[in-house]
């Protein structure tokens, strides 16, 4: 949807990642010939990441290994280890789970109705989007994922259309009052027991964080605290 470029979500069931929690995951692939390392080298991953300015790409701050998870799962769709989703064979296996839009990828590069169909699914769920200036954005994503922002600036902007944001702030900035800080941070919530991040419950801000968070510079972000 963001380049018309393929690409496949594939659900997986099982996870080790501790700040999600058990939560079935959602990652979106580039389906063609170039595994997710190879497609960011070359820096064509626009089809799964659009114009997200942390993509590795683009030397960006982004936290995911792109050579673990994202790779095994593209080598296992390659192999052809993941049937085709279908609601009345396969919805079981989300009955009293949440589910995580997105684990790599951008839930926005599929299809709405796909990724809407999977939330009513399941118990609750939690998604990210950072493509609210692609021109080829499906704003009904607003409504089912949080709208990623960079600045203070941009979290009002988003607002103002009706969004809730998940904004990563340096160490130090402040809260604005109507955001919370991720639960994940403040309380050692998993994702999985906090749910705040559907789009619809609160504006969320966490501290920049992984082993790339030192790129997430003032190229980005003006690096003054905001009231």
């Amino acid at each position: 949807m963001l380049t018309g470029e393929p690409v496949v979500a594939i659900l997986t069931l099982k996870t080790s990642n501790r700040k999600t929690g058990n939560m079935a995951q959602v990652w979106i692939i580039a389906s063609g010939d170039l595994n997710p390392v190879e497609l960011s080298q070359a820096k064509l991953d626009s089809s799964i990441c659009g114009n997200c300015p942390h993509k590795q790409s683009s030397g960006g701050a982004c936290y995911v290994n792109i050579g673990q998870a994202p790779l095994a799962v593209y080598k296992a769709y390659k192999r052809g280890r993941y049937p085709a989703f279908v609601a009345s064979e396969h919805g079981h296996y989300l009955t009293g789970r949440k589910l995580r839009l997105g684990a790599y990828g951008d839930p926005a590069a599929v299809p709405f109705d796909v990724m809407n169909d999977l939330t009513k699914l399941a118990l609750g769920h939690t998604g990210y989007t950072h493509q609210a200036a692609n021109i080829g954005f499906d704003s009904r994503y607003a409504s089912i994922c949080m709208v990623s922002a960079d600045t203070p600036k941009q979290a009002a902007k988003y607002q103002k259309l009706g969004a809730k944001t998940f904004r990563v702030a340096l160490a130090g900035d402040s809260l604005a009052d109507n955001e919370v800080e991720c639960l994940a941070d403040s309380e050692g919530l998993t994702c999985n027991d906090c749910g705040l991040c559907d789009g619809t419950k609160s504006n969320v801000a966490i501290t920049v964080h992984g082993s790339r968070s030192k790129r997430f510079t003032s190229k980005l972000i003006n690096l003054t605290e905001v009231a």
